[in-house]
């Protein structure tokens, strides 16, 4: 009885005019999505001109913003900014992680519910990538990293997974926009092998996709950002700080919220952001002691400096990269010390004058000092955190 009872029912839903007025609006087909065992498609990113990707609505966590964006590297420092942004306004967000259960279990608050979908995958699964990526309309890259390790190199992390997710997107048949998280300086010609790898990235998703957004953020400054917060850390411990190269390189450092912003600004045009690179700096431009100089103004102690000169320093940070592949344990993560950055150093890393900013996405970006880097109190004595350790301030990587 309760069998014929439950037959009848589905017979008397699936004829019901409601539910096909609802199907009229939104259909619900099985026959037709995207996923690991699908044939492969041609491209189908949007072209200009076709009219914005946000659907028009109140706006707020509990709308529908029509953007449903799978955020490869979302738990890593710009991640967790770009995934508020978006999630406030009501969009989907799938998050793709490889670590524990725990790592993306900050996000899930961001959005209403529902809205942030943790979904573990393998970058090195092309499947398991083709899995997190197949509902979704808008794909970003922010996987990166400034050092390697022994399970993965500078090329692998910056160009191999970032050609691998443009040419997913190229197959998908469904991503209307695909945005690459690139770095300030990246170029062929650097002496860098980070930055070296980040250009040969932006030119393999661009070859893929040539409708791709590319950002160039440069060195990014907020609770939990790699320069200010090693150099708080190291100053406290020791009394010092060593200023490589004499602290004369000039950067353009920007708030991360900022890039975020930039990023979610280059979703909501109607198409005139794709295919332009853009270079995301902060309104000022400073040399390294200068923003060491905020630095110690900011945690109240006197600045003491060692210069320490570009043979010296990359003499220090040798040792790690030699021993890399040599010691079957993993190596320390490096922060003041670190070769590729040392090397990177050489040169300044700020804005070029003819490049796409923040202002052609119609932004203004915060400057450095004041509320970005109020943070840096808890380095004063007897601040909330004083006396930890540097990994419980600093988040650890989240990417590959």
């Amino acid at each position: 009885m309760q069998a014929m009872t439950r037959k009848l029912g589905h017979q008397s839903l699936k004829h019901s005019p409601a539910i096909s007025s609802f199907k009229s609006l939104y259909p619900l087909s099985d026959d037709h999505h995207y996923g690991y065992l699908t044939p492969r498609f041609a491209s189908n990113l949007a072209t200009g001109g076709t009219g914005p990707l946000v659907r028009k609505g109140t706006g707020g966590r509990s709308s529908v913003s029509g953007i449903v964006a799978t955020v490869f590297g979302a738990t890593g420092f710009l991640g967790r900014y770009l995934v508020q942004q978006l999630a406030k306004m009501g969009s989907q967000v799938l998050v793709p992680f490889r670590g524990s259960e725990d790592s993306p279990r900050h996000l899930k608050l961001m959005g209403d519910l529902g809205q942030i979908v943790p979904m573990k995958y393998n970058p090195r699964d092309e499947n398991s990538v083709k899995a997190v990526m197949a509902k979704a309309n808008v794909v970003i890259n922010l996987i990166g990293r400034e050092y390697e390790t022994r399970n993965y190199s500078f090329e692998e992390v910056n160009h191999h997974m970032a050609e691998q997710l443009a040419m997913i997107a190229k197959e998908h048949g469904g991503i209307m926009r695909f945005i690459q998280v690139s770095c300030l300086g990246a170029s062929p010609a650097s002496s860098s092998r980070m930055l070296r790898a980040k250009a040969a990235g932006e030119e393999a998703v661009t070859r893929e996709l040539p409708e791709a957004t590319i950002m160039r953020p440069a060195v990014m400054i907020g609770t939990e950002d790699r320069i200010l917060n090693p150099w708080a850390f190291f100053a406290k411990k020791y009394g010092f700080l060593p200023l490589i190269g004499g602290g004369s390189t000039k950067i353009q450092p920007v708030y991360v919220a900022d890039v975020a912003a930039a990023i979610v600004s280059s979703l909501k045009d109607n198409g005139t952001s794709m295919g332009k690179v853009y270079e995301l700096g902060g309104p000022d431009i400073y040399t390294m002691h200068d923003l060491a100089e905020l630095m110690f103004d900011m945690i109240r102690e006197w600045p003491r400096y060692v210069n320490v000169p570009f043979p010296i320093a990359k003499a220090i940070a040798s040792p790690r990269e030699f021993l890399l592949n040599k010691v079957p344990a993993p190596m320390p993560v490096p922060t003041i010390f670190n070769l590729d950055a040392i090397e990177a150093l050489a040169t300044d890393n700020i804005v070029s004058k003819d490049a796409l900013t923040f202002e052609d996405l119609g932004l203004a970006p915060h400057k450095v000092k004041g509320y970005p880097v109020e943070f840096l109190i808890q380095y004063r004595k007897g601040g909330p955190n004083y006396g930890s350790t540097v990994s419980e301030k600093v988040s650890p990587e989240s990417y590959p």
